[in-house]
């Protein structure tokens, strides 16, 4: 209705106005009967009315359409009336419905052949790299100890922009399965081995609960823990010796935490460290963060249906559990 009066105001004031005109003209010129000039005020009034009336009515669904806002893009188009005011917006509509498809499938399109590549690229980039780690076996110390340690870094790297791209069709690229979480645990110490002993800080593994399996997609578990891992040893080198992996159960939920003894983690910092590419103060600090880890530890924890806590103290050091839902811990199923 406010929509109809704000289209319509124009047509009611210039009336008036017409009206007014009118009856001025005759007044001037002598005519002074005011019952014709009352029968005349209410027969504009009448035709005026009646054709607002007729006007709303027979479009109140498109004015509607108007106000109201869209529940899915497809209602944008949908016919309400056959007014021809109503036609043509529904003709413009439609037209810009497909122009709009045409332009998200041609980006999607090349969304995915981005994708395509840079999966690609990553995986060509790994052959080198092996190839230098090899070389530099050949090497002495510490030539060969520091080749070693920058091809890891830009394992790091590479892994971390595989799993970004990835992150975009991540249900499509999930297999759930029953994990056993020690297993992963000892394979990503198992592969973390140089980067511990490099930065003087290693691993104690403290099983709370035996035997522990979850419904989890094994790959991207390995991933989230690795990031936890690559942050609680960086936070940590010179400060601390050790970082504390646990397995345990709580409230029927499985649950993997990582603690370190590091810096800890700013107050002002803690509501955002899980967004993309905020690196925050000890990111400023240590100038390889590139602020993606644990945003996309908190996207694929989400779309696993896991949870994410996380504890920290300045100084003191912080811990980040990974929490399995009852549903998803087997070991009370």
């Amino acid at each position: 209705m406010k929509l109809f009066f704000e289209e319509h105001a124009p047509l009611i004031v210039l009336q008036v106005i017409q009206f007014i005109l009118i009856a001025s003209i005759y007044w001037l010129d002598g005519y002074h009967e005011t019952s014709a000039a009352i029968y005349a005020i209410f027969l504009v009034l009448f035709f005026l009315g009646c054709y607002l009336l007729y006007n709303y009515y027979s479009r109140r669904k498109f004015y509607k359409r108007l106000s109201e806002p869209l529940k899915k893009l497809d209602d944008s188009y949908q016919d309400t009336d056959f007014s021809p005011l109503s036609k043509a917006v529904d003709r413009l509509l439609k037209e810009q419905y497909r122009l709009y498809m045409q332009e998200i499938k041609q980006l999607e399109s090349e969304q995915g052949d981005h994708r395509k590549f840079m999966d690609q690229w990553v995986h060509q980039m790994k052959t080198p790299l092996s190839v230098i780690e090899l070389s530099a076996q050949n090497l002495d110390e510490p030539d060969s100890s520091n080749i070693r340690e920058e091809t890891d870094r830009m394992k790091i790297g590479l892994n971390t922009i595989l799993y970004m791209a990835r992150l975009r069709t991540i249900e499509q690229d999930f297999h759930i399965k029953q994990v056993p979480i020690v297993d992963v645990v000892n394979e990503v110490n198992g592969e973390n081995k140089r980067f511990y002993i490099r930065n003087q800080v290693y691993p104690k593994l403290q099983v709370g609960t035996e035997g522990v399996m979850v419904e989890t997609d094994e790959k991207w578990l390995f991933f989230m823990l690795s990031q936890l891992i690559n942050n609680a040893v960086n936070y940590s080198a010179g400060k601390s010796n050790r970082i504390i992996i646990s397995i345990y159960e709580r409230a029927n939920e499985a649950v993997l935490e990582v603690t370190d003894f590091g810096s800890g983690i700013p107050d002002t910092d803690r509501k955002r460290i899980f967004d993309a590419f905020y690196t925050g103060e000890n990111g400023r600090k240590y100038r390889e963060s590139t602020g993606m880890g644990l945003y996309l530890l908190k996207e694929a924890a989400d779309h696993l249906g896991h949870r994410i806590e996380l504890e920290s103290e300045v100084g003191e050091g912080t811990s980040i559990r990974i929490i399995f839902s009852e549903t998803q811990n087997l070991t009370t199923l």
